[in-house]
């Protein structure tokens, strides 16, 4: 059984299969997955999800050392390109955020170890049973974006890095009766 909001769609079937709730410790995916996360506002994931390929594509694989140092001949070509979402703000959003991810690498030795320490190290098992008990933040998630803003990050509300922290397995949000809240060390 899976959680049904991913029913209807294989690409969202497999994303929930494989990669949503899945810890991840790798600072690039780390990094595309806040920068994806952003550019959802405002929209539903699977818009997102659907763009993901090309999203790496010409975002350099969501490198932050390339992202960090975009100019405006790249930012005018990638708003031009109909294959991600257009918009001025979350494209200069995510070339900010890389400049910041950067400072943080270098503080803490990697961002993997800066985010993972706001939940000690190991994902949060909440025991949802339906969509209605999912929250759409948590005091984590707002100590997190509090603290990325203060760092000069945007589009890091409350909201977006909840997500961000259920897409990269900080929080295992699967609903008790899906089969991945177990295999994620969830117990009902």
């Amino acid at each position: 059984m899976r959680c049904v909001w991913c029913l209807g769609d294989e690409q969202y079937i497999h994303y929930h299969d494989f990669e949503w709730g899945v810890p991840v410790h790798d600072d690039v995916k780390l990094f595309e997955f806040l920068t994806l996360e952003g550019a959802q506002a405002g929209l539903s994931w699977l818009t997102v999800l659907r763009k993901r390929e090309h999203y790496r594509k010409v975002f350099d694989q969501f490198k932050p050392e390339i992202i960090a140092s975009y100019n405006s001949t790249k930012v005018a070509s990638l708003m031009n390109d109909a294959g991600i979402i257009r918009n001025r703000l979350k494209i200069a959003s995510t070339i900010k955020n890389a400049q910041g991810f950067l400072a943080i690498q270098e503080q803490s030795g990697s961002f993997d170890a800066y985010i993972w320490d706001f939940v000690d190290g190991k994902p949060i098992q909440n025991n949802f049973k339906t969509i209605k008990d999912l929250p759409s933040d948590s005091e984590i998630s707002r100590q997190i974006s509090k603290d990325l803003k203060r760092r000069g990050f945007s589009f890091v509300g409350s909201t977006i890095i909840y997500a961000f922290m259920q897409a990269v397995g900080m929080v295992n949000d699967h609903y008790c009766s899906c089969n991945r809240h177990r295999e994620l060390g969830g117990t009902i």
